[in-house]
């Protein structure tokens, strides 16, 4: 089954990622996070099978995340609101994000690839 890929292709991480499944032949159907941003319920069931906290999805490196505040915006949200922030613009999230429909992974991490997707 092939894996689905939210990317934006314009991230040095994400062409890494890219790379790194086509270097070791993984099937993946790639998303552009930006136009096809995931919904606020796709969002929570990523967070959930992905057993990280929700301020993880955040890209806190972006630029969009410093001008919007988003930190202050999160200090006490709880999960459905932080879904509610991530789902409103694609550029929030942090990325790539992979998932088989049952494990997720956030940014790229080649170990961590190896392990959960080789």
């Amino acid at each position: 089954m092939a894996l689905t890929f939210y990317w934006y292709p314009n991230c040095g991480t994400c062409k890494n990622a890219k790379k790194w499944f086509d270097e070791h032949n993984v099937e993946y159907n790639s998303i552009h996070i930006v136009e096809e941003t995931p919904s606020k319920e796709e969002i929570l069931n990523l967070i959930e099978k992905s057993g990280l906290p929700a301020k993880k999805f955040f890209n806190t490196s972006g630029k969009k995340y410093r001008e919007l505040n988003i930190k202050e915006k999160i200090q006490d949200a709880q999960v459905e609101q932080m879904a509610e922030i991530l789902a409103s613009d694609g550029m929030l999230i942090k990325r790539p994000i992979v998932t088989d429909g049952e494990h997720v992974t956030v940014g790229f991490k080649e170990e961590e690839f190896q392990k959960e997707w080789a």
